[in-house]
């Protein structure tokens, strides 16, 4: 606000003050040369004059015989002003108080001086300096100080106006950044429903559409966070409670110090184990996606998957058909990631593909978008499906269709999570697609290494 006004005001004084100087010395000036031109007599002497003698020799004779009374007094001036002659190269030939007499005169004085022609041609000049405000009669001076007056009310009245524009645009810019202000503070006391109006102007607006949008995001990690936290208690207490019940009961003498029961003891921290080890990856692929940026042909990969899960399927009764072209392209990723990631999705494959159905792992080069292109790849299951209420949640940390299915049996509830931080953060997408009763198709994508990428 202040510096508005600041800007205003100096503009308007600055404006104020060049038209009251210009006016102080332009408008003697003008009153000047008005007196010059109702000296007619005076000009056509002087013009007679050269023509007869072709020279200005001698030409203070018509000044001192010039018609005009000592006691001149015009309409505008007090007194005639010093009268001065110039030749027409400017050279000062006639002054009458001879203070100037042989100097020159400037282009300044020749412009606002009167020329004397001889033909067309020009032979001198003749110049009256400029009056002091002493010399202005008083309705001049009147004309002047009302002229004046104009100038310093408009000034006032547009200074007035620039604190009243200075206010409006101080609160309406103040105001949002007041409210956001306030909004951020209440964000960060963990009001985590605040959100800042996205009114005013167009940046404010942008800069409070952004901090909504950081708003949101970090609610939802904050949420997320808070079911994490749960979900994990939540996995980790199923486990130890058995641990713990059953160490106890061994202590109490109710089940005896067996093979059988060490073994189910032994089962449980596997079990503890491995959903430690997801949470691990988990975490490093959320927080930290470090992977190696290598130029893989995708054919070779899903070929060692393959045969590495062969045996499981053929235990359970599942046959795995691998629909990959040799000639695939290569893809920038990391190999070991792609491993893990398809591991994750034929072993959700296979733990819901009943006996005697087929999976298949296909392929397919997907149209190049604006700047690359990318290979997709499916694993396609036969068994129950996925209800469509559930779908949006599948990728979810801890997520199971079937609520009652146990965690030997289900796994954690980690798989689908860690593949899509793997494949989010080589740059893919990851989705599925599901019909209950006719089985699912989870699918990603992996960019394609081109001459560009290479070079």
């Amino acid at each position: 606000m202040f510096a508005f006004l600041a800007v205003t005001l100096v503009g308007v004084s600055a404006v104020a003050w060049l038209a009251d100087w210009s006016l102080g010395t332009e408008f003697p000036r003008y009153l000047s040369r008005q007196e010059l031109l109702s000296q007619n007599e005076l000009l056509n002497a002087l013009t007679e004059y050269y023509r007869q003698h072709g020279n200005w020799t001698g030409v203070a004779s018509v000044f001192s015989r010039s018609t005009l009374p000592s006691d001149h007094v015009s309409i505008a001036l007090v007194g005639r002003p010093s009268l001065l002659l110039a030749d027409q190269y400017g050279t000062i030939v006639f002054d009458e108080r001879g203070i100037r007499q042989g100097g020159l005169l400037t282009a300044l004085e020749r412009w606002n001086g009167l020329t004397i022609l001889q033909g067309e041609n020009v032979v001198g000049y003749l110049y009256a300096p400029p009056p002091g405000r002493d010399a202005v009669t008083p309705a001049a001076l009147e004309f002047l100080n009302d002229f004046q007056n104009t100038l310093a009310v408009m000034a006032i009245i547009v200074g007035g106006l620039a604190v009243a524009i200075s206010v409006i645009v101080s609160r309406t810019i103040a105001a949002p950044l007041t409210n956001l202000a306030v909004v951020a503070n209440a964000f960060a006391r963990h009001d985590w429903n605040r959100r800042a109006n996205t009114r005013g102007a167009v940046e404010i607006a942008r800069v409070a559409r952004a901090f909504n949008a950081m708003a949101d995001e970090l609610q939802r990690y904050e949420s997320l966070q808070r079911s994490s936290i749960t979900d994990i208690a939540h996995e980790l207490r199923t486990p130890l409670t058995v641990l713990q019940g059953n160490l106890r009961a061994l202590l109490d003498h109710v089940y005896p110090l067996d093979e059988g029961e060490i073994a189910k003891l032994y089962d449980q921290t596997r079990l503890l184990s491995r959903l430690v080890d997801d949470l691990r990856e988990l975490a490093l692929a959320e927080s930290q996606p470090c992977w190696q940026h290598e130029t893989v042909k995708l054919s070779d990969v899903l070929e060692a998957v393959a045969s590495e899960v062969a045996t499981i399927a053929e235990a359970r009764e599942v046959q795995l058909n691998l629909h990959a072209c040799p000639e695939l392209s290569q893809v920038c990723a990391d190999p070991d990631r792609v491993k893990q990631i398809l591991l994750n999705l034929l072993s959700n494959a296979l733990r819901h593909s009943p006996a005697g159905s087929s999976i298949e792992v296909c392929t397919e080069t997907l149209p190049p978008d604006t700047a690359s292109q990318f290979v997709q790849v499916s694993v396609v299951d036969h068994g129950e499906g996925i209800p469509s209420k559930d779908l949006p949640n599948v990728f979810e940390r801890f997520y199971r269709v079937d609520k009652a299915r146990s965690r030997d049996v289900g796994g954690s509830g980690l798989g689908l999570a860690i593949a899509k931080a793997w494949v989010e953060a080589m740059g893919g997408t990851i989705g599925v697609e599901s019909e209950l009763g006719c089985g699912s198709r989870f699918w990603f994508t992996l960019a394609i290494v081109s001459d560009k990428t290479l070079a």
